[in-house]
């Protein structure tokens, strides 16, 4: 029987545990990326292991989310991301350079290697044929120490694509279809594979347009093979070297099969608030609209910009839009510029905006009050905008762009002949936005640069013999890690001062949190299904951890934030039978005894609401691993007790 794709990179990188589907897997990782909004949280965690130098063959630290200069916080922290880079072996993308996932597509990446990432769109990466992972940026610190990454065995979904995509369908419209089919849930515990006829029709930054969104199905990672398209990519960029062939057996066996027919796609949107919140352009053409907003990690390629630049040749903005476009790379930018793509935009009326996350993680360019927003990004949470009555809608570029000009929902199918637009053979290579390492001779000489707003790593307790604790705060379904800690200009910049930024812990869903939880000084958090979908961001675990939360009991887990949850010592329990959700009101005194034992001798844990006067089963799914770093308060300890 022959193996998948995924499963010959997993298993050429196995260093603990065996291939079944379900068991946890240890994985060397070959390469690592963070960015600065969790950068300098990773980075101050990698200085309290106390390694000297980083042991994997590429590291790579990118300055795409906070870029806005309001203040000195932001400054300040990637002062000293790029000196604590130059001190210990790490590679320093500057601000401008661009968006960490498009910038190390086009630099970096490799073919059958393994990558993670702080920030969950890191399995971008897939689209070269990586195993490219999001993970807690305590993770990654760990990996860049030389330590195994640990993950859950996944199952893997085999997505067959046939035919080629009709003129004016995109990629986008590939990967919500996919989205549309299995849900923001749909993904959990699998690696989702594209195969068929149909992936040789696809360039490779559409390829990873789809694996980028595929975080959003709480997948694993996503990954085409490496095959012809990809060599013609990297031969582009300079890195013909990095090419491998790599691609799933001929009789590898799949968990799951999709069957998608590229050809019988059309135009689709995401509605809101939800990715998965699928309608087709059709059904909405005609809504009046008020922003469009292209760019992100998602739609921000070289190709990407030279459709939109063909449909807004000669033309002018509607006058009731507002449109802002984002270059992913200063690759890009730069050759935009010289192919007069550019200008063309400029000259329609669009505002451009630098090569940065940017509006996508509520970092400027909020929409209007109730405002309908198009967008090429790939999440459309509540609020994530920086506008809570935002109407997010997300589209494709070519979607996105004839809207702007209509101030309508338009299908671009309605445009005529599509543009032939290909890729060049050859990208402008420029790297001196990328700033080398010290030699390793020298790195006792340099300083680390630290600002006042750069707090140190809060400390975390060994586990409680009880935890006797009050529930601080009663949850839905879906509770995203934007509910639990916002992004946006003014939350942002204090991504390295947990205790200022559990300010604004879960003030989405409830203002009062932070000071009720203060109060309790310990507490317990109950959610809904999927409790922490959404971006990889560990603050969604270390404000709660630094406000006295013990224990999150939920329905179910999003596979990052409760491995995040686990790292910061915060013990995720969920519920045995879903029914007793309800009945647990917020301010119940919860108790569980002897937790430490009661994880120890299987899944199954008694929790005892004093309030009401009855017991409940939780479970706590947990590996040996999972259980010592619980025991010990955490990852950070897990790993000196274990150095």
């Amino acid at each position: 029987m022959g193996q998948t794709f995924t499963e010959k990179i997993l298993s050429a990188h196995l260093v603990e545990g065996e291939m079944a589907k379900g068991s946890e897997i240890g994985i060397r990782i070959d390469q690592t990326l963070t960015q600065d909004a969790t950068g300098t949280m990773a980075y101050l965690e990698f200085e309290a292991m106390g390694v000297p130098r980083v042991k994997t063959e590429r590291s790579v630290a990118y300055i795409d989310h906070n870029t806005l200069q309001n203040g000195f916080e932001n400054a300040d922290d990637h002062r000293f991301i790029g000196s604590v880079c130059k001190k210990h072996g790490i590679y320093f993308s500057r601000p401008g350079n661009g968006i960490c996932h498009q910038v190390h597509l086009e630099r970096f990446g490799i073919p059958g290697k393994t990558l993670i990432g702080s920030d969950s769109h890191t399995p971008t990466g897939g689209g070269i044929g990586m195993i490219a992972i999001g993970a807690g940026g305590m993770d990654v610190a760990v990996a860049m120490g030389g330590g195994t990454y640990y993950i859950t065995c996944p199952k893997v979904v085999k997505v067959n694509l046939t035919g080629k995509l009709q003129p004016w369908v995109a990629a986008k419209d590939v990967i919500l279809e996919v989205l549309k089919r299995l849900s923001v849930k749909g993904g959990v515990g699998k690696v989702i594979e594209y195969c068929g006829e149909g992936v040789k029709t696809l360039s490779v930054p559409e390829r990873a347009t789809i694996t980028n969104m595929g975080a959003e199905l709480g997948a694993t990672t996503s990954i085409f093979p490496s095959d012809e398209i990809t060599h013609e990519f990297l031969k582009a960029q300079g890195r013909e070297e990095a090419y491998t062939p790599l691609c799933a057996d001929a009789d590898a066996v799949y968990d799951e099969e999709v069957n998608i027919d590229l050809s019988k796609l059309e135009p689709l949107a995401a509605c809101p608030h939800s990715p998965d919140n699928v309608k087709s352009v059709s059904e909405l053409s005609g809504m009046k609209i008020d922003q469009v907003c292209i760019g992100s990690c998602t739609n921000s390629s070289l190709l990407d910009m030279m459709k939109v630049a063909h449909i807004l040749k000669g033309k002018t903005v509607n006058p009731d839009v507002s449109l802002a476009i984002a270059p992913g790379s200063k690759q890009v930018l730069n050759m935009l510029a010289n192919n007069g793509a550019l200008a063309i935009m400029i000259d329609a009326g669009a505002r451009i905006l630098e090569s940065a996350c940017g509006p996508c993680i509520g970092m400027g360019q909020s929409p209007n009050s109730k405002g309908i927003s198009l967008r090429t990004f790939n999440r459309n949470f509540e609020g994530r905008s920086g506008t809570k009555d935002g109407q997010i809608y997300l589209v494709s570029p070519e979607t996105a762009a004839i809207s702007a000009l209509t101030g309508v929902f338009t299908d671009p199918r309605t445009l005529g002949d599509a543009a032939d637009i290909t890729l060049p053979e050859k990208f402008t290579i420029n790297d001196n936005m990328i700033v080398p390492p010290a030699d390793e001779k020298d790195m006792d000489s340099i300083e680390v640069l630290r600002g006042p707003n750069i707090k140190p790593f809060p400390v975390s307790e060994p586990l409680a013999e009880t935890i006797d604790a009050k529930c601080s705060l009663k949850v839905g379904d879906n509770i995203t890690t934007d509910h639990i800690m916002p992004a946006g200009a003014k939350i942002l910049p204090l991504r390295s001062n947990i205790p200022k930024i559990s300010e604004f812990c879960f003030a989405v869903c409830d203002e009062k949190f932070h000071d009720r939880a203060l109060e309790l000084g310990k507490s317990v958090i109950v959610g809904g299904s999927n409790y922490g979908q959404g971006s990889s961001r560990e603050h969604a675990a270390l404000a709660p951890l630094y406000l006295g939360v013990k224990a999150v009991i939920v329905k179910s887990f999003a596979r990052i934030h409760m491995a995040n949850l686990i790292n910061a010592g915060i013990v995720p329990l969920t519920f045995a039978n879903e029914s007793d959700y309800d009945k647990i009101d917020q301010m119940d005194e919860l108790k569980i005894e002897n937790i430490g034992k009661q994880i120890a001798n299987g899944k199954v844990i008694k929790v005892t609401n004093v309030t009401k006067g009855f017991d409940f089963e939780v479970n706590a799914d947990l590996s040996e691993r999972q259980k010592e770093m619980l025991y010990a308060g955490g990852l950070l300890n897990y790993t000196k007790q274990n150095s």
